[in-house]
């Protein structure tokens, strides 16, 4: 039975890797074939060859700042370790990569314990469904969930999130347009500790444009969690879409001074070229990227494994083990 559920799990790895690999390939097509023509063409290593190196990164939505750190690291292994030619340079870079994208323990911490998610993101990113695909993952690992539709400004919000609901079998709390969010959040913490439910996903508004009133809206959530529920695990995810590359940086970086985000969701993988960003967002926020969406089915998203990733961009078989 074991062996039955270890074959079972590989093969969904499997699945997500083929998947991940494809969804990866505007990005791939954008950033690798770019290095790799810079590893071939050049014969022997010079500042013309970094500078080069530096725009393909920088172009790609890699970040200037992991930009510069990655390319720190090469200058200093080519130094120390002697090497000569450009193409011996692709595996230090891959790797490089690799370790920027490493921000400690990606933690899901929040799965395990009885917990409040507060999901952030502005309109359009594809937050609702990320909640909803998020709320079947949960429940398929056997978690009971509780939904509150906190993000009461935009029109269609609650419907949508019922739908999902519905799907993932969760219960929802609240839904009316125009409604006041903190007396969402107010009910839904009342109902996921009647029926001890081990996660509340909670959908808020991200008005980014109007930071203030957000700032507020979000404390005064955060003041009825202390308040009503402070045992619950505490986690802030922020979802952004990867097909607005630098765009997607930003957002991380205004939501952060609002909120203490401690993860990163990032949709649409899957039609851009500026997958990146990704690791953009690592290096210059620290703040993990802690799913990916790489297309339409709940399936599709994901747990973000930097390593995997990493050999999809690159389309690298991983070695046996």
């Amino acid at each position: 039975m074991r062996d039955e559920h270890m074959a079972e799990e590989q093969k969904e790895k499997k699945g997500f890797f083929s998947r991940l690999v494809s969804g990866l390939s505007k990005t791939r097509a954008n950033i690798v074939s770019g290095m790799d023509s810079i590893f071939n063409g050049f014969s022997h290593i010079n500042e013309d060859f970094y500078e080069e190196l530096e725009e393909v990164l920088i172009m790609g939505d890699l970040g200037v700042q992991a930009t510069y750190d990655i390319l720190d690291d090469l200058r200093a292994k080519v130094k120390e370790r002697h090497i000569k030619e450009p193409a011996d340079c692709r595996q230090i870079l891959i790797d490089s990569i690799k370790e920027q994208m490493n921000v400690g323990e990606t933690a899901y911490e929040f799965e395990e314990k009885q917990s409040v998610v507060m999901v952030i993101g502005v309109n359009g990113v594809g937050k609702t469904t990320t909640i909803g695909k998020l709320a079947g993952k949960l429940r398929s690992d056997g978690k009971k969930v509780i939904l509150a539709a906190a993000d009461t400004f935009r029109a269609a919000a609650g419907e949508q999130l019922k739908e999902w609901a519905d799907r993932a079998q969760a219960e929802l709390i609240g839904g009316q347009e125009g409604s006041d969010p903190a007396a969402v959040v107010y009910d839904a913490v009342a109902a996921a500790k009647a029926r001890h439910a081990d996660v509340l996903l909670c959908d808020t508004a991200g008005r980014l444009h109007n930071k203030k009133n957000l700032m507020e809206e979000l404390r005064k959530m955060n003041r009825i969690i202390d308040r009503e529920y402070p045992e619950a695990f505490r986690e802030t995810l922020a979802v952004l879409d990867a097909t607005t590359g630098q765009n997607a940086l930003q957002q991380a970086k205004e939501f952060n001074e609002v909120a203490d985000i401690t993860g990163i969701i990032l949709t649409k993988m899957d039609g851009t070229a500026k997958g990146g960003i990704a690791v953009a967002i690592q290096a210059e926020l620290g703040i993990p990227v802690k799913y990916i969406g790489v297309g339409e089915t709940i399936d599709d998203l994901q747990k973000f494994d930097a390593d995997a990733f990493v050999r999809a961009l690159f389309d690298q078989p991983k070695e046996e083990e």
